[in-house]
């Protein structure tokens, strides 16, 4: 073990403001424990401060510590401590007092080192011991300030911190990439088919509801060609997930993985969760496994923000990574579209799309505190425009691509977090000496580089 000090010896520690702020539409982003989770902060839901309020209450030259700078820690002290966010020359919003600042002294102590070591196991078995004498979950800045600080000289820190960040970064330079695609199809699906600015498009005639043709951009017309379909129409076969027992007993004795509505945003850039799998009967399961090209549909749960509806696809490279077959959880539905009238690609990016514009609410009701979705009526009411074969083989074709990029994408990044997470703990106690170490980040690439399987 290395020398081992206390975070209060090389850092100051504070909180944000302790007074009650108003909130506004538009205004200073304001982070309250909310905002933190396992990865560090999450800005999609952040309440708001106005300009003269973060002004009065987080001054350079206050004596407190409530105003972070670059190079500061920052996160949760109530409930969950959440993951550990290093403040940086973009960053710009006040704290509540249920966030904790942490100022390293740079003579002493790397900024991107210290973030690491509050992320490693060792530190939060520390932090779990503390809070838990407290049915909420609290750290006090005192505690904070007595917590152990594993130190090697600054040098080695930097180093540490130089290799797992190699990795962060390159997990950052994927996300980015995924990103960048997700945005592609929608934009695509939109100039396609809401647009309908599709290739060839200017040679198409336009008819409208009357058979008459039309103008390019008439409202309701349809290219020639192009008809009209319910949903329940696109589908082969429609069916309500399971559950399963946790453990093989009596008839549930078949393994498969379920697929849950949480997972569906990891599942999307391809970090699939591989720790759910139960067991299922024969009948149970065999008209629920996903095959090739199924979408699971999300129709009870949700929250006042997070509305039904949402979608993951089942590509073929989903099926591959999965050692057991796949099923949808009981709170969704698998989708199999019939693809010899429509694409699924197309449908999901439909699905999305109308998810996205808040147009699935109108089936969405809710009882006893648990939202449902009414199925039979959307799919019965919801009319799908179904473009000429030709247009479709187009759009599958590149959107496919992109549908598999992102999951290869998501693989490596599951390749790297889980070798930076295997590297930390023995990094930050010196069972990994880094002194003479060379970093390499062509190798971290490599390591990163999925099975010749899905080429």
């Amino acid at each position: 073990m290395r020398n081992v000090k206390k975070i209060g010896e090389y850092c100051d520690v504070g909180d944000g403001v302790h007074t009650s702020i108003g909130r506004v539409d538009k205004g200073i982003p304001y982070l309250t424990s909310k905002n933190f989770g396992s990865s560090g902060i999450k800005l999609d839901k952040v309440d708001h401060i106005s300009v003269s309020d973060f002004e009065k209450y987080f001054r350079d030259n206050s004596k407190a510590l409530t105003k972070p700078k670059e190079g500061d820690l920052i996160f949760s002290i109530i409930g969950s401590m959440g993951g550990a966010h290093l403040y940086n020359e973009t960053d710009y919003f006040g704290l509540s007092s249920s966030v904790a600042i942490i100022r390293p002294d740079p003579n002493n102590l790397d900024s991107k080192y210290l973030l690491y070591y509050l992320k490693s196991e060792y530190l939060q078995k520390w932090v779990e011991s503390i809070k838990s004498g407290s049915a909420q979950g609290f750290l006090s800045l005192e505690m904070i300030r007595n917590l152990p600080l594993i130190l090697p000289n600054l040098q080695t820190q930097k180093k540490i911190a130089s290799i797992l960040s190699a990795y962060d970064d390159l997990m950052e330079n994927n996300n980015q990439r995924i990103t960048l695609l997700e945005e592609m199809a929608e934009e695509i699906y939109k100039e396609w088919f809401v647009r309908f600015r599709f290739p060839n498009y200017k040679n198409t005639k336009f008819i409208d509801k009357e058979g008459k043709e039309v103008a390019h951009g008439t409202k309701d017309a349809l290219p020639e060609g192009w008809e009209k379909l319910k949903l329940r129409d696109c589908l082969a076969h429609y069916i309500g997930g399971g559950w399963g027992e946790e453990f093989s007993k009596g008839k549930n004795t078949i393994p498969a993985h379920v697929i849950r509505g949480t997972d569906f945003p990891d599942f999307n850039v391809g970090k699939l969760n591989f720790g759910v799998l139960r067991y299922h009967t024969k009948s149970n399961l065999s008209s629920r496994i996903c095959k090739q090209n199924d979408i699971i549909f999300e129709v009870s749960g949700g929250t006042e923000t997070q509305s039904l509806g949402r979608t993951c696809f089942i590509s073929g490279i989903v099926i591959k990574r999965f050692k057991e077959p796949v099923i949808c959880a009981s709170f969704c539905k698998l989708l199999r579209v019939n693809s010899s009238i429509v694409s699924p690609f197309y449908i999901n990016e439909k699905l999305n799309r109308m998810h996205g514009t808040g147009e699935l609410k109108v089936y969405q009701v809710q009882s006893t505190g648990i939202s449902n979705y009414q199925f039979e009526d959307f799919i019965e009411a919801t009319k799908i425009n179904i473009p000429s074969f030709n247009i479709q083989e187009k759009f599958n074709q590149i959107i496919s691509s992109m549908y598999n990029e992102i999951q290869i994408l998501g693989e490596k990044n599951q390749i790297l977090q889980e070798t930076r997470d295997l590297l930390l703990p023995r990094l930050i106690s010196g069972k990994l000496r880094v002194e003479e170490l060379e970093i390499d980040k062509e190798v971290l690439n490599m390591a990163a580089k999925p099975q010749e399987k899905y080429n």
